[in-house]
């Protein structure tokens, strides 16, 4: 069964999302449970705000949660007193997305600007070190999602989730979530069949496709490599209908939640999104000649 799903919006209160998302037939979804351009500050979710939820996605059939993290967090900054409010808000963050019913919550690895990238890797792992010692209760996944490498962003590789999972002892409470516009930006020519698996096995040969739980689809109209994180409508850029047909419809893809967190300047972008990405799944997995 195909489960897709979209950034929803959280506006006028948070479990407005789950109406949206069920409104455009989705059966999974993913939020920023907060502002995700603003530290928490003394921000925090009402009692009855997370019960309202909680009790309206039980009913929804909404499967998993998905919830990303703010972005003005950064887990590899050399900056000791931005990662010191980082792992502070990101353990608040976590605990907040557990009581609200979150499977995953999806994380870039961070930017390590001012430093070095293999210092900015080990500030990363001291984070989550940190991180998951202070959240050893909770049942929830932290999803390391590739990126474009625009920058100083880590991530661009999956051997950057390799040395960090090995570093924390390759913990259980650590996955993988893959974004189809930073894969092609960052050099994966995924719109081919030859393409996509070879980054599946490079996926595999880092961290295990057993880790990787959420796909981001969007499509891009940047060039292959380009290391730039411009998302665009599926199927009207690079990576293409047929492009999305081979991810959507391989095997070891094609039964996670595919999230698209494609431009929207209204309800009907999401919509027309959505209808390609059901257009082009097969309701039986494509067998190689």
């Amino acid at each position: 069964m195909l489960r897709l799903g979209v950034q929803v919006s959280i506006a006028g209160g948070i479990h407005y999302s789950i109406e949206r998302a069920l409104n455009l037939g989705c059966n999974t979804m993913q939020i920023f449970a907060r502002n995700p351009r603003k530290f928490r500050k003394s921000y925090y979710l009402k009692k009855e705000e997370i019960e309202i939820f909680k009790k309206k996605l039980e009913k929804s059939g909404i499967f998993p949660l998905i919830i990303h993290s703010p972005y003005v967090l950064n887990l590899a900054t050399p900056k000791r007193f931005l990662r010191w409010i980082t792992v502070k808000e990101f353990v608040l963050d976590l605990i907040e997305a557990e009581k609200l019913g979150a499977q995953y919550f999806v994380t870039h690895t961070g930017c390590f600007k001012g430093t070095t990238e293999e210092k900015g890797l080990k500030k990363a792992v001291k984070s989550l070190r940190k991180i998951l010692k202070r959240t050893e209760n909770l049942k929830i996944k932290i999803l390391l999602e590739n990126t474009a490498g625009s920058g100083t962003w880590l991530g661009y590789t999956f051997s950057h989730f390799h040395y960090i999972l090995k570093e924390l002892n390759f913990s259980r409470r650590i996955g993988v979530c893959l974004d189809t516009a930073h894969a092609w930006s960052a050099g994966f020519r995924i719109n081919t069949q030859e393409g996509l698996d070879n980054l599946l096995e490079e996926i595999e040969r880092n961290v295990g496709l057993k880790r990787l739980k959420v796909v981001h689809l969007n499509d891009t109209q940047d060039e292959l490599g380009s290391r730039k994180d411009r998302h665009f409508h599926i199927g009207k850029g690079k990576i293409g209908e047929e492009g999305f047909s081979l991810i959507i419809n391989h095997p070891s893809l094609r039964e996670l939640p595919f999230i698209l967190e494609t431009p929207k300047k209204s309800e009907e972008d999401d919509k027309n999104n959505l209808a390609v990405v059901r257009r082009l799944y097969k309701d039986e997995v494509y067998s190689r000649n």
